[in-house]
C-alpha cells in the first residue's frame, strides 16, 4: 500500500513539474478544450495540469450522469407543476428577502431594469433563496458528460458532449483568472453542473455581476441578485419593469395553462416553433389578452427554457408583488 501511494505521489509530482507547450492529448475532446482556453489567455501549463489532474479528470459523478438520463429529465419536467404549487407557500420568505436586501434590489432595478420580484422568484425556484446547498463538483459533472458521451451518435449525445466541453473550458478559464490551482478549483454545483444561489452554468459566468466588489461570488445573495438581473438584461433584453396592472389574472391563467399542457403533447405557453423547426401547440397564440404576459414569459424562458418554470416564476413574483403592495398599504 505504501509503495502504491509513493508511486502515485511521484507520478503526480512529475505531472506538476512538467513543462507544457502544446495541447497534445490522447483524448481529442481534451485537446479541443485545451486549445480553446489557451486561445482565451490560459497558459499551456495550467490547461495541461488541469486536464491531467487525477482529482479533476479521473473522477466521475455517476449520480449526476444517472439524473441526466432522458427518463429522469422527463420526470423532473413533470414535477415542475407540483414544485410551483409547493413554492407558493414560500412567498413570505421572498418578501423577507426583498426587504432584507432592499438596497441591492433597488440597485439591480435601476441598473438593469429587471423587476425585483422576478429576481427573487428565480432565486426561490433555483435554491429556495440559497437554502438548498449543492453537493456535486461542477467540473467533475461536466467531465463525466464528456467522457461518457465520447464518440456521440445521437443528437442528445452530441448536445451533452458540447455542453460538457464548453463548461469545462469555462471553469478552467474562471479558475485561471482567480489564480487558484486545479485542485483548489472546486465549484459546488447541482447534478447538472449549475453553480451558486442563482444556479448559473459556468459558460454563463460572463453574465455575473458583483455588488461593491470586483469579482462576483454566486454563493453571496447580493451577487446572486445582481447576476440574475444582468443575465436577463443582457440575454433576454429585459429592460422595462412590469406594469402589473396590465397583467391578466396570473393564478387563473397558470391553472388554465396546466390543463392545456396536460391535454396537448408538445405544448408551449409562448413558442409556436423551436429554433430547430419543431412545431408547438402554443397556448397564447392569437390571445390578445395574453400578449403582455407572453412578452415577459419569453424573457424568463431565456433563463430556463420551460413554460412551467417561467409561469411558476411569474406567479411567485406576482404574489410577492401583491404582498409587498398590501404591506405598504398597511403602513400608511
Amino acid at each position: 500500500m505504501k509503495t502504491t501511494k509513493l508511486l502515485f505521489l511521484l507520478l503526480f509530482t512529475t505531472v506538476l513539474s512538467a513543462n507544457y507547450s502544446n495541447c497534445d492529448f490522447k483524448n481529442d475532446d481534451y485537446e479541443d478544450i485545451c486549445n480553446k482556453v489557451v486561445k482565451h489567455g490560459v497558459s499551456y501549463e495550467y490547461a495541461n495540469r488541469f486536464l491531467l489532474s487525477y482529482f479533476k479528470t479521473q473522477k466521475f459523478d455517476e449520480v449526476s450522469w444517472k439524473y441526466l438520463q432522458p427518463s429522469k429529465l422527463k420526470y423532473h419536467r413533470e414535477q415542475e407543476k407540483k414544485a410551483n404549487n409547493v413554492l407558493v407557500r414560500y412567498v413570505p420568505k421572498m418578501v423577507q428577502n426583498l426587504e432584507k436586501y432592499k438596497k441591492v434590489y433597488d440597485y439591480a432595478e435601476k441598473k438593469y431594469g429587471v423587476d425585483r420580484e422576478i429576481i427573487a422568484a428565480i432565486l426561490l425556484k433555483e435554491t429556495k433563496l440559497g437554502r438548498i446547498k449543492p453537493t456535486h463538483d461542477a467540473f467533475i459533472v461536466f467531465n463525466t458528460m464528456v467522457v461518457r458521451s465520447n464518440n456521440p451518435q445521437t443528437k442528445r449525445e452530441k448536445w451533452l458532449l458540447n455542453m460538457g466541453k464548453t463548461n469545462m473550458a469555462a471553469i478552467i478559464e474562471h479558475c485561471y483568472k482567480k489564480g487558484v490551482t486545479p485542485e483548489q478549483c472546486t465549484l459546488p454545483s447541482s447534478y447538472a453542473g449549475a453553480v451558486g444561489i442563482p444556479q448559473f452554468m459556468p459558460n454563463s459566468f460572463g453574465y455575473t455581476d458583483a455588488y461593491k466588489t470586483k469579482v462576483a461570488d454566486l454563493t453571496k445573495m447580493q451577487d446572486a441578485i445582481l447576476s440574475v438581473a444582468k443575465f436577463l438584461h443582457k440575454k433576454a433584453k429585459y429592460t422595462t419593469l412590469i406594469e402589473w396592472n396590465k397583467m391578466p389574472d396570473i393564478p387563473l391563467i397558470e391553472s388554465q395553462w396546466y390543463a392545456f399542457d396536460f391535454e396537448n403533447k408538445d405544448a408551449s405557453f409562448a413558442y409556436e416553433k423551436s429554433r430547430n423547426g419543431k412545431v408547438y401547440k402554443c397556448f397564447s397564440k392569437g390571445k390578445k389578452e395574453l400578449a403582455y404576459m407572453r412578452e415577459y414569459v419569453l424573457k424568463i424562458m431565456r433563463y430556463n427554457n420551460s413554460s412551467n418554470y417561467a409561469l411558476g416564476v411569474l406567479r411567485l413574483a406576482y404574489d410577492a408583488h401583491q404582498a409587498l403592495k398590501n404591506q405598504s398599504k398597511g403602513k400608511q
